[in-house]
């Protein structure tokens, strides 16, 4: 196929999903006894991933033409006067998975069954977005046996490591929040909170995977050059001399702020993200004589830079809900990688989701403990929100693969997002 190792071809890859709609509209004729030998006869075809998609267009009743009409944005760039001034690739799909989970989830205010139109609206159409990443393709090291036994290395192709790991740890979670239940069982109370451990898993997870593939995006020039030329000048003196103490509290810090209002946390973290980027890219450029240079050592900077992410760390640990930075943004906007820009949409509606169940559950679990003693309660509910503010050190922090890990022996029964609306 033609496209990088990169995944950049993303104009390739909905092509080729265009040509699968094709074949579904010319299946969508048959009765069923001709499906089921349709069904058969490609079973041992060369390309099982497109029969799957097929078979759901002629099971599920999927409207092609809406199909289409996605794809088209896509190929367009969301330019529908198709005159070429339309957004990348990596950049339409990053907006279409977005736009696709405001829609789906949105309107949640309550805890309540979800409606079924939602959900198969949800699963169909993020199906139809996640199948570009099948034509995302890499070249891979094979050994092949020749007729007389002998062995000799071959290239093929498989699916990008990356995507090949990250898509079905991500489908994973996603089913965990999206399975229908009958609505909440006699011991809700038990349920409901075994639904808040399985949820966090998902939190957990979706935020490790996010944050990683956020960290393998580009920096785009744009943001660099909008940077002041050092970190104090980002930072503001009082913050910075906070993060360069001798000796480093950075709960001490946090305490000092006033990080009431949502906006003022953003504008912390957009000033520590600039600062840390500024730091790297003085490290990287240390024997370049330039504006970018400095008197502070190496072992210092290095030593800024770890405690800068310390408190990144939990500014997310303590508002997982925040928007996106500047730099989450910038990154996001000018990456053309197809692969990254799904993993990253993907596992942050993910995530959001995660988010908004969790804060619903506890709603629930504070209300049902009010009700039994209010008392009680209203102690419960101070140690669940001191625990909760608890800073946690660097190493509390998981990787993507200890948190998927645990995903792997936590049944999909426990969901929770069919109570939601």
């Amino acid at each position: 196929m033609a496209q990088d190792e990169n995944g950049n071809g993303g104009e390739t890859a909905i092509n080729e999903a265009i040509k699968l709609m094709s074949q579904g509209r010319r299946y969508a004729s048959l009765d069923a006894q001709q499906i089921d030998s349709v069904t058969r006869s490609n079973k041992d075809g060369a390309r099982p991933s497109k029969l799957i998609l097929i078979n759901n267009i002629l099971l599920f009743g999927i409207d092609v033409d809406l199909m289409k009409e996605r794809f088209a944005k896509l190929l367009l760039g969301e330019d529908t006067s198709g005159g070429g001034k339309g957004v990348s690739s990596a950049l339409a799909l990053s907006n279409a998975i977005t736009n696709l989970a405001s829609s789906a989830f949105g309107e949640q205010s309550k805890l309540e069954p979800m409606s079924p139109e939602k959900k198969a609206r949800w699963k169909k159409e993020v199906e139809w977005l996640l199948s570009i990443t099948d034509h995302i393709l890499e070249f891979v090291a094979s050994q092949q046996k020749s007729k007389d036994g002998t062995s000799m290395e071959i290239m093929v192709t498989q699916q990008r490591r990356d995507l090949l790991m990250n898509i079905p740890a991500l489908r994973k979670l996603d089913t965990m929040l999206i399975v229908p239940p009958n609505g909440l069982s006699e011991e809700s109370r038990q349920f409901l909170q075994k639904q808040k451990e399985a949820v966090n898993q998902v939190l957990k997870a979706s935020m490790a995977i996010n944050a990683q593939i956020l960290s393998d995006m580009e920096i785009p020039e744009n943001y660099i050059e909008s940077l002041p030329k050092n970190g104090r000048s980002s930072l503001g003196d009082l913050i910075y001399k906070s993060i360069t103490v001798e000796f480093f509290d950075p709960q001490q810090i946090l305490s000092t702020m006033d990080l009431s209002p949502e906006h003022k946390v953003l504008d912390l973290k957009n000033r520590i993200e600039a600062s840390i980027v500024i730091w790297e890219r003085k490290m990287q450029h240390k024997d370049m004589k330039s504006g970018w240079g400095s008197v502070v050592s190496l072992e210092k900077r290095e030593l800024f830079e770890e405690q800068a992410e310390t408190i990144l760390l939990l500014l997310k640990h303590q508002f997982p809900g925040l928007p996106q930075s500047s730099l989450d943004i910038n990154k996001i906007q000018y990456n053309k990688d197809v692969g990254h820009s799904i993993l990253e949409s993907y596992s942050r509606v993910l995530e959001s989701l995660a988010n908004t169940v969790m804060s619903r559950i506890e709603d629930v679990l504070y209300a049902d403990s009010l009700a039994q003693d209010p008392l009680l309660a209203v102690v419960t509910w101070k140690l669940s929100m001191d625990s909760t503010t608890t800073s946690p050190t660097l190493s509390s922090f998981p990787s993507t693969g200890e948190e998927t890990e645990k995903l792997s022996s936590t049944p999909t029964s426990m969901i929770l997002s069919d109570f939601m609306v």
